[in-house]
């Protein structure tokens, strides 16, 4: 029987803040707007972050039960290192994946049921990243998943439920988010070449092979405040998330100086606070 402390390992916090920080910047762009709804913020906050530990819940699954998590380095696997039955983490994936159609169900009756059609494609997608029989994040999609769900969908949709409208700049403020997104995935999969390899897993970084790997990583760091420069004639104020760029420092460093195995798990936690801390400045700026 897993302890909590291993269940809230199994969760992989490192990885949350991918979930809640288009949130916070889609509020931003709907405060902006003059029309932030805050319990419909929170609310959205309360899907992406359980939809996120379900994703991760069941990655934890699918992968233990494929014997790919039994030789890795990084973050606790419960099922591939035997501290929880595999029954048990399913059952906290679909329980995850519940409270999100949940929740996500009160947002739609307020705004549009439309958005259910699209809460149940992200919980597919959030399914058969690992799971079924012909997982996707095995045929390198898993960036194209997560630009398009932690980028687009998250930023427009957390916009769309408080504006009931999609302005220009949601979208512009979406992409670079997805990009940061990504660049926490990149770095995984870069840290678990060897033994996706092994396991037949071909993840993108497999394709690409380490040298393009981190080269992708430094462009998902480093694109993001490219963005903010194309932004900043209409929305000026979004030049504070400049003041992000240092934290792009010491990942990319690290990454791009040939960083392996265990060196590359501070990465993720680098990466979430880079992530952090970009989208609460590009939050402010857009409100602004």
């Amino acid at each position: 029987m897993a302890t909590l402390s291993q269940w809230v390992a199994g969760s992989r916090p490192r990885t949350l803040p991918a979930s809640l920080v288009p949130v916070v910047v889609g509020t931003g762009v709907a405060a902006g707007e003059g029309q932030a709804v805050w319990w419909r913020a929170l609310l959205a906050g309360f899907v992406a972050l359980v939809l996120q530990i379900g994703v991760n819940y069941s990655n934890d699954y699918s992968d233990g039960v494929r014997g790919t998590d039994e030789d890795r380095v990084g973050p606790l696997r419960l099922v591939g290192s035997k501290a929880a039955p595999p029954k048990q983490v399913l059952g906290a994936a679909l329980g995850s994946f519940l409270a999100a159609a949940v929740a996500g169900l009160v947002l739609a009756a307020v705004t549009t049921w439309w958005l259910l059609l699209i809460g149940a494609f992200a919980i597919l997608a959030a399914w058969f990243y690992t799971g079924g029989g012909n997982p996707y994040g095995y045929r390198a999609l898993g960036e194209v998943s997560v630009f398009v769900f932690f980028g687009l969908v998250a930023v427009v949709g957390t916009v769309y439920v408080q504006v009931e409208a999609v302005p220009w700049i949601a979208w512009a403020a979406a992409v670079p988010i997805g990009l940061l997104a990504c660049g926490l995935l990149v770095a995984n999969n870069l840290r678990d070449i060897p033994t996706d390899r092994e396991s037949g897993k071909r993840t993108l970084a497999v394709l690409l092979g380490d040298p393009w790997t981190r080269i992708l990583y430094a462009a998902c760091t480093a694109l993001p405040f490219m963005f903010v420069l194309a932004m900043a004639a209409p929305r000026p104020w979004v030049l504070i998330t400049l003041l992000a760029a240092p934290l792009s420092l010491p990942p990319t460093q690290k990454v791009l100086g040939g960083a392996t195995g265990a060196d590359l798990v501070p990465v993720l936690g680098e990466t979430g606070r880079l992530q952090i801390a970009y989208g609460v400045l590009l939050a402010v700026g857009l409100a602004l």
